[in-house]
């Protein structure tokens, strides 16, 4: 046995020795917790004129009553200088059960006699700027903000460049066969002459088309992910200007004739979340950044292509999503091989941005919807005779086209009723909707983006739209021909409108104005899909892009 003097000598030394440990631990935890990034994030707010930060403002209640639009209501004052937004995270979870509760929206649906676009000018803030990134670098001091690698899609002279070509798949399946076929029927489909339920002059090509549609019909099975939960997910909002893509959503997920419960059978996977939701439940107001929304959609692809082997087998090119909402393309931002490769069904469809795929992407129509259970509603106007009205336009000064339209025509002409806002001795005797009902030419200017609802709007009304909006791809251009039933003005144009429209022929004018009132159906929900309606027509769309995107 020890003697006891060196056992006491022997247990002190291996105190020192565990004391020594124990404080190279402690240092080196401390130096791991100063070096961990802070859930701040001090320079991440964009206020940039690409990204179109503009939630949309609460409408004034007086608006209905006086028939207005709703963006007649004041345009919000600027907000002071902006500080850093701290306590926003980094990395947003997908328990969805903490959004229970939705926090209030600066954006909400509007219920008067107009489908105009209000829109928060606060969150734009270089509205006459034409095209820029979606993310710039920060204005605040800290960190750098992730750019944005969409610049890198544009050419030269700052256009899109052609669609890239499909992702070859890592296996093939029955559907890309059936694909093939599809690709190579509708390059061969049979001459179509007088067809009685498709009106010829309205398309590109009605033999193309009504092949395509029928291939759909018999062909075409979706897988709709079932994971994700409420609000974001699942939830449809079938009133006010974004209704197109809640509308999409209820008719989507309630089909028996397209949607399959086995994802081996499917041609095309939807991703059943709702841009205005992602507003609604993940913006912080005053913020004026889209980070929490963009990470949000970004963490849910990651989870749908670890969970399930779909999105790995394309890349993402078999799959879509529909959002109406102005901020929908720029919620893709984090995340590749969804902005690069996944079809998306958007509103905001300008190519001018890099988001937008012409070819590959489809263009939403934005319907501006009053009532749930009558999406079909006041529809129609005066006969073409009892137009007495030559060009109609009532709205806000948004972006950089109404400014212009209201300094050259604004109470200046007789025959242009352009007004910011009409006035009220007016309104007494034909408000909002009855001056749209009594015109030739519904004039329909983008706002801070390049979609408006008035473009649908003036179709309900009968009356022949006149687009004012460079860069922007009409709805369904893959198959209709907006020539025979709107005018597309370029936006220099403008102090020249009043000629172009009365350079047109009466009888070219009788002519547009029928095929309007015959284009109505395919711009109508129903509660009930109807063949050829609006919810067929976009599923075509994606169908149609899906189709040219596959390898022969």
């Amino acid at each position: 046995m020890p003697h006891p003097s060196l056992l006491r000598r022997l247990l002190t030394r291996r105190r020192v020795v565990l004391a020594c440990a124990a404080v190279t631990v402690l240092a080196a935890a401390a130096a791991l917790l100063l070096a961990a990034p802070t859930t701040e994030v001090p320079g991440r707010a964009l206020l940039v004129a690409g990204a179109r930060l503009h939630p949309r403002p609460r409408e004034e209640p007086r608006a209905a009553a006086a028939g207005r639009s709703p963006d007649d209501a004041p345009s919000l004052p600027p907000p002071p200088p902006l500080k850093a937004k701290a306590g926003l995270p980094s990395k947003i979870s997908l328990a969805l059960s903490m959004f229970s509760a939705p926090v209030p929206s600066p954006a909400e649906n509007f219920d008067d006699g107009s489908a105009e676009e209000p829109e928060h000018p606060d969150m734009k803030e270089n509205p006459l700027k034409e095209s820029a990134p979606f993310l710039q670098e920060p204005i605040s001091s800290g960190p750098p903000t992730r750019r944005s690698d969409v610049s890198e899609d544009l050419d030269e002279s700052g256009n899109a460049e052609p669609p890239p070509r499909p992702e070859i798949p890592l296996w093939s399946t029955k559907a890309d066969e059936e694909l093939r076929y599809a690709k190579k029927e509708i390059a061969d489909a049979p001459l179509v002459v007088g067809d009685p339920d498709l009106y010829a002059p309205l398309f590109r090509n009605i033999s193309v088309f009504r092949r395509s549609y029928e291939l759909m019909e018999r062909l075409l099975k979706v897988f709709i992910y079932h994971d994700g939960a409420k609000p974001i997910f699942h939830s449809p909002e079938l009133k006010g200007i974004y209704a197109s893509e809640g509308w999409f959503m209820k008719l989507m997920e309630a089909d028996q004739n397209f949607v399959v419960r086995d994802p081996n059978r499917a041609h095309l996977f939807y991703l059943p979340y709702s841009a205005r939701q992602l507003e609604h439940t993940l913006y912080v107001p005053g913020s004026n950044t889209l980070d929490p929304l963009s990470i949000f959609v970004k963490n849910y692809i990651d989870m749908i292509s670890a969970k399930f082997p779909h999105w790995n087998r394309t890349k993402g090119a078999d799959h879509f999503f529909v959002a109406c909402h102005d901020w929908g393309p720029y919620t893709t931002k984090l995340h590749d091989e969804l902005r690069k490769n996944t079809i998306k069904a958007l509103c905001n469809a300008d190519v001018s941005e890099g988001v937008f795929i012409r070819g590959r992407d489809v263009s939403l129509p934005e319907t501006y919807l009053k009532s749930a259970r009558r999406p079909v509603r006041d529809i129609g106007g005066k006969p073409a005779a009892e137009r007495s009205i030559l060009a109609f336009f009532a709205g806000q000064m948004h972006g950089r086209v109404r400014p212009v339209l209201v300094k050259h025509w604004g109470g200046k002409d007789a025959d242009m009723r352009i007004y910011t806002r009409i006035p009220r001795q007016i309104t007494r005797r034909m408000n909002y909707a009855k001056h749209m009902k009594s015109s030739k030419y519904c004039i329909c200017p983008m706002g801070y983006e390049v979609n408006s609802p008035r473009i649908v709007e003036a179709i309900y009304y009968e009356c022949v739209p006149v687009i004012i909006a460079d860069n922007f791809v009409l709805p369904f251009d893959d198959a209709l021909d907006w020539s025979a039933f709107s005018v597309v003005v370029a936006e220099k144009d403008v102090p020249r409108l009043k000629e172009i429209l009365l350079a047109i022929p009466e009888s070219r004018y009788i002519t547009m104005r029928s095929n309007v009132k015959k284009v109505q159906r395919h711009f109508l929900w129903h509660t009930k899909p109807v063949k050829y309606d609006i919810f067929h027509m976009i599923l075509h769309s994606v169908w149609f892009s899906r189709v040219h995107q596959v390898e022969q």
